[in-house]
């Protein structure tokens, strides 16, 4: 009975990870475009980020932390900032 229990709190983990994402997205969507940047592509060509894989980031694809932190620093903002707010999934 155990082993029938893991595939589902894969599953929900999975889930969660893809909330936090899109979450994550979200996030650097906002962000962007409060700092006055409309265009992700604009945004992304000026602070030497592949452009392409930046809007996948937008769009809940996984970033690695030196990449957020990176973005982040582009945009001026903190991890702090970038993550007050979050809610509970």
């Amino acid at each position: 009975m155990v082993a029938k229990n893991k595939p589902i709190q894969k599953q929900k983990s999975d889930t969660e990870e893809s909330i936090r994402l899109k979450q994550i997205g979200e996030r650097l969507r906002y962000f962007r475009k409060k700092a006055g940047y409309t265009n992700s592509e604009y945004f992304a060509y000026e602070h030497n980020i592949s452009r392409p894989q930046y809007g996948k980031y937008e769009a809940g694809a996984n970033i690695q932390l030196n990449t957020l932190m990176k973005i982040l620093k582009a945009l001026n903002v903190s991890l702090e900032e970038f993550f007050s707010g979050f809610t509970k999934v």
